[in-house]
């Protein structure tokens, strides 16, 4: 089988501005490729580029993209592993727009075998619920939220921090007070704290039952980890701190860390993303599966995903319910309330509709 040619696409979804600490976003940085071989056999993938948090844009993916399928253009996609490390040998960073092929390049894999994405990888169908996300608000506002959610059968809340302490406090305080005890709250920081006040934040939030906390300060604080995990009872779970399985095996040696995020735009993908997941399992930290602003063809690849690895006990595969505004795929991943699922289709099983490609711009190499 060899690769005659990639089409790239700006997929841009609409959405209600999102807001965490480093930002706000009012839509979805996504950029869809279609990897095209002589067999026949087309392999899909979606990235969504998070300016604040991995560094790439919309645009930079689009242009390495398109430097990505002139390396690859004429090879075997079956070589899975030589030609990702193609991508890693011409650019370094990059992840997201890398997460894009290596997701094409899997599905591709599974397609050939006439198998879902997660028969090939090994992987076993299991029960996976979501979290919801809130966004960073006002404490009544992020309240009344929160109390629709719990009330439309949300299954835990994710609640996005890193301001103020003492107004997160109040942020978390004002949620408790409107959704009661009995639904699991976990907070996101996003490096919004310095060390300081990290530690105001946790201590301050621990008569609040906070089921843990996601990546409290920059990365470059990755030092204090250990002594804020020490003076305080919230988990810590390291998100833009682990982005491949070197930075894991970092942490984990360090006792940085209770929990990892794994995300397919800081691990480069499927590929990286596994070996995340095997290396926090030797540490006994167990994972999470996230995401950024992805469509249901991204998520589903992280259901496949998350049924092949075993070490991921949490999961926040909530992108598209987070304000996206129109819903461009087929397939893909299936909610019922906040079970989340795939078919047996093979591959990912999902694509992006026609008529929604048709409105966006294209490039073919």
């Amino acid at each position: 089988m060899k690769i005659t040619s990639v089409e790239i696409y700006r997929l841009s979804i609409p959405m209600e501005p999102f807001v965490i600490a480093t930002g706000t976003m009012d839509y979805a940085q996504n950029t869809y490729i279609q990897v095209i071989t002589d067999s026949g056999l087309i392999g899909v993938g979606e990235c969504s580029a998070f300016p604040m948090i991995v560094g790439e844009t919309q645009n930079t993916c689009i242009a390495v993209a398109q430097d990505f399928a002139k390396i690859w253009k004429g090879k075997d996609p079956l070589a899975l592993a030589e030609r990702l490390a193609e991508l890693h040998a011409y650019i370094a960073g990059n992840a997201t727009i890398k997460s894009a092929f290596d997701m094409a390049l899997y599905d591709l894999a599974a397609k050939h075998a006439g198998l879902p994405l997660y028969k090939f990888l090994k992987g076993e169908r299991r029960e996976i619920m979501t979290d919801i996300t809130l966004g960073i608000d006002t404490p009544e506002a992020m309240a009344a939220k929160a109390l629709v959610l719990k009330d439309g059968g949300a299954f835990a809340l994710k609640v996005k921090l890193g301001k103020a302490p003492q107004d997160d406090i109040a942020r978390i305080k004002a949620i408790r007070k409107a959704v009661g005890f009995d639904i699991p709250i976990r907070i996101d920081a996003n490096q919004g704290w310095s060390f300081d006040g990290a530690l105001e934040a946790l201590k301050g939030l621990e008569p609040y039952k906070i089921q843990f906390c996601e990546q409290p300060m920059r990365t470059y604080d990755d030092r204090f980890l250990v002594e804020l995990r020490m003076q305080t009872v919230i988990p810590i779970m390291a998100d833009e701190s682990v982005y491949d399985q070197h930075d894991a095996e970092r942490l984990c040696k360090a006792d940085g860390c209770d929990y990892i995020n794994i995300k397919f735009s800081k691990s480069s993908g499927i590929h990286e993303a596994l070996a995340i997941q095997a290396v926090a399992a030797e540490y006994q930290i167990p994972c999470m599966i996230g995401g950024m602003l992805e469509s249901r063809l991204a998520l589903a690849a992280k259901v496949h995903f998350a049924y092949a690895a075993p070490n991921v006990k949490f999961f926040d595969l909530d992108t598209c319910m987070v304000g996206h505004l129109e819903d461009p795929v087929e397939g893909g991943v299936q909610y019922t309330g906040y079970h989340v699922s795939v078919s047996d289709a093979i591959g990912i099983g999902a694509s992006i509709k026609q008529e929604f490609l048709d409105t966006c711009d294209k490039w073919v190499i």
